[in-house]
């Protein structure tokens, strides 16, 4: 539940971020630094700063972070030549997907750190700010966990928690561009192509909308970023419709099919090095 609870926050985060909440710059990034880095550990600032960059150029070689090569390669040729562990990683990395992102929350909480320390971030309050509300949450989580468990068990907890945020976080971000149109560096794409064909919806109702956060209408949410979630199932038949009118693709899937089609892309990129190893 914790989890949950966490990852419901880093959604609330991600609206402050676009100034969906409130119409005031302050209100928003008061909002952001609660949710982010007070309640869940994470550095507001920095994601934001990251994130804008993503909204500008959505999987865009060399431009859009978010496909940055790391433990996972989104990009062809960055998968050639790589041994040893992180090759191994490569070559299965459909198979890896879910389980590494186990590991995606400590990645953030490590990020974020790193941010701090380098003085890399964005941040809408002064980085002494965004230090102390992460110590007062490093303070409280552990001081919670401790009164109630023992310190094996508050250990196991911590790991556990952890662990499962990163998953919900990673299994709700993962349909939105993975398997769409990349961009390549040089490529300039008008905003509407650059967004839409390089963005994925996720059909399923009142219920999916929740879960994910409103992240299953990613092309709305590309096109009008700082408009409320709330807005955004009324938004998507005039979009869908417009898209029509200009012969643009519009993509839109199933839950799991979205899964699928990211995962398929993730086995594509990893085939050179499973190739070469057959060879």
């Amino acid at each position: 539940m914790l989890a949950f609870a966490f990852t419901q926050c880093g959604f609330r985060g991600h609206e402050a971020g676009h100034r969906q909440l409130f119409h005031g710059k302050r209100a928003n990034d008061a909002t952001g630094l609660v949710f982010g880095n007070l309640f869940i550990g994470l550095g507001f600032g920095w994601w934001v700063a990251k994130h804008n960059r993503h909204h500008a150029h959505p999987n865009q070689v060399g431009r859009d972070p978010d496909i940055e090569t790391g433990a996972v390669v989104f990009i062809d040729h960055e998968a050639r030549g790589r041994t040893g562990v992180t090759g191994f990683i490569t070559r299965h990395q459909a198979s890896l997907f879910f389980p590494m992102l186990l590991l995606e929350g400590w990645a953030l909480h490590v990020a974020t750190f790193r941010a701090l320390r380098r003085g890399r971030t964005s941040a809408p309050a002064p980085l002494a700010v965004e230090a102390l509300a992460l110590l007062v949450h490093v303070a409280a989580y552990l001081t919670v966990v401790l009164m109630v468990l023992s310190p094996l068990k508050a250990l196991v907890f911590v790991v556990v928690q952890q662990a499962l945020f990163g998953l919900y976080m990673g299994v709700s971000f993962a349909p939105n561009h993975k398997g769409m149109a990349m961009p390549g560096e040089h490529d300039r794409p008008d905003f509407l192509r650059g967004q839409v064909l390089t963005s994925r919806n996720v059909r399923g109702g009142r219920v999916i909308d929740f879960v994910l956060g409103g992240l299953n209408y990613q092309i709305e949410h590309h096109l009008f970023p700082s408009m409320p979630r709330t807005a955004l199932p009324a938004a998507q038949p005039l979009i869908r419709a417009y898209c029509a009118e200009l012969d643009l693709p519009y993509a839109q899937t199933g839950l799991v099919d979205s899964y699928r089609q990211a995962l398929r892309h993730l086995h594509a990129v990893g085939a050179p090095l499973r190739a070469e190893r057959r060879a």
